[in-house]
């Protein structure tokens, strides 16, 4: 991917490129079938990204992701995020 790409990340995230590359290594070597990594990741993101996510809206992407219910796409990523 070109630096261009991730300048324009870090400066609409605040997000480090580094940052955004250890997230990465450690998604692709986790366990996305086990409950306490799922709950991990996401504590690392939402402070990675400094938003916070209530217990609730975390039990809810655990039960999705543990279920196969992932998005496949965008308009359906965003739907699940606009959700209460």
């Amino acid at each position: 991917m070109s630096q261009n790409f991730f300048d324009h990340i870090e400066k609409r995230t605040n997000v480090k490129k580094e940052d955004l590359f250890r997230l990465a290594n450690s998604v692709s070597q986790a366990d996305l079938k086990d409950e306490r990594t799922l709950r991990n990741l996401i504590a690392d993101v939402s402070r990675l990204a400094n938003v916070p996510v209530s217990k609730e809206k975390e039990d809810k992407i655990v039960k999705a992701i543990l279920n196969n219910n992932v998005p496949t796409d965008l308009s359906q990523l965003t739907n699940m995020i606009k959700k209460k």
